[in-house]
């Protein structure tokens, strides 16, 4: 049986999170590095808890070791107090290959 080998590490920049401010009639657009910082070949994929009205571009890739990427990370308009934004959510999953 093969054994599994953990996936390298990344970094981001912004390290935690990023926070889309009002007025929310507008689409905002912030950018987030994505930094291989291992040593092998990351691929990576975004998902969002709200695909409506959460997008990333480029959606997925591929990473060199130390090398890196700037998402583009939008909001589009929406109507605030009439929905749920609480739980939106961008996880970044990538793994070693």
């Amino acid at each position: 049986m093969a054994q599994s080998v953990p996936p390298g590490d990344i970094a981001t920049q912004p390290n935690a999170k990023i926070v889309f401010n009002a007025p929310y009639d507008d689409k905002h657009t912030y950018h987030i590095k994505v930094i291989n910082s291992s040593a092998r070949r990351i691929g990576y994929g975004i998902k969002t808890t709200n695909m409506k009205r959460l997008g990333v571009d480029p959606p997925c890739g591929v990473l060199d070791p130390k090398e890196a990427v700037l998402l583009a990370v939008s909001c589009d308009a929406f109507a605030f107090g009439q929905e749920d934004t609480n739980n939106d959510r961008i996880t970044i999953e990538f793994d070693s290959f």
